[in-house]
């Protein structure tokens, strides 16, 4: 899924990392670990392919959906909060408009026998059949399933995004990158913004997630609840271990 072949950081004499090398397959569930100024938040930046490294290469297939959630981020408010989500399916909502459009013009016609009218109709059908198979009939339910998961109501679906905290406005951001659905999720303290109930809904839905999970977070219980594999950065090196936050701690130990 990705691949860190040898990779080194510099910051001008400092090195951050030291031919670091590790891969991420489809189904791992990675805990990021190690002190504060580690290098956790800096490697997940390079996976996502918004920084580059000194030497060596990070590899992803040009058809892998990578989906990055920084611990801060340019919050928009321009929108409702349910519309703002709504961006999450840009291509889905593109469609929708064009299925209409052909429909509406298919409704002014009247020239039924005429082969631009059966053209108008296969156009028509192709569109609706390609919209319901990538979810078209259901994501308007998946985004208020999300939404109410990570702790907004009903009500505030038709709310302006800037009337939210900073906080709330991460939650929506959140929620547009878990309704993405990537092949890898690369999250930076998922839960700093979120209440327990809104938690545990998350771990929920990344337990149950087909695809790769790399993560960052203070929260040792969500990363056993959500991690099977832990990699620890130290001293510019990274310890891989095959085990979830608290095994890690025991393995470590005994090294």
């Amino acid at each position: 899924m990705i691949s860190v072949e040898q990779v080194k950081l510099n910051f001008g004499g400092f090195e951050l990392f030291k031919d670091i090398s590790f891969i991420v397959n489809p189904r791992d569930r990675i805990g990021l670990v190690g002190k504060n100024g580690a290098g956790k938040t800096t490697l997940l930046k390079m996976m996502a392919g918004l920084q580059q490294p000194s030497e060596g290469n990070i590899i992803t297939p040009k058809d892998a959906i990578v989906g990055y959630l920084p611990q801060t981020m340019v919050l928009r408010d321009s929108r409702t909060v349910f519309d703002e989500a709504q961006t999450a399916f840009s291509e889905l909502l593109n469609m929708e408009k064009k299925i209409e459009k052909l429909n509406n013009e298919l409704a002014t016609r009247t020239d039924y026998d005429s082969d631009e009218y059966h053209q108008l109709i296969q156009r028509s059908t192709d569109l609706t059949d390609r919209f319901n198979l990538m979810g078209g009939h259901s994501f308007h339910a998946n985004i208020e399933q999300t939404l109410i998961g990570l702790g907004f109501k009903r009500e505030d679906f038709t709310r302006q995004t800037n009337e939210f905290s900073g906080g709330w406005r991460m939650r929506i951001e959140l929620a547009k990158l878990l309704l993405q659905k990537p092949h890898i999720f690369l999250l930076d303290e998922p839960t700093n913004h979120l209440d327990i109930e809104s938690i545990q809904w998350l771990e929920d839905f990344l337990k149950n997630y087909s695809g790769a999970i790399v993560l960052v977070s203070h929260d040792r219980a969500f990363l056993d609840n959500v991690t099977n594999r832990t990699i620890e950065i130290s001293l510019g090196r990274i310890y891989d271990y095959k085990a979830n936050y608290s095994k890690y701690v025991e393995l470590r130990t005994e090294r």
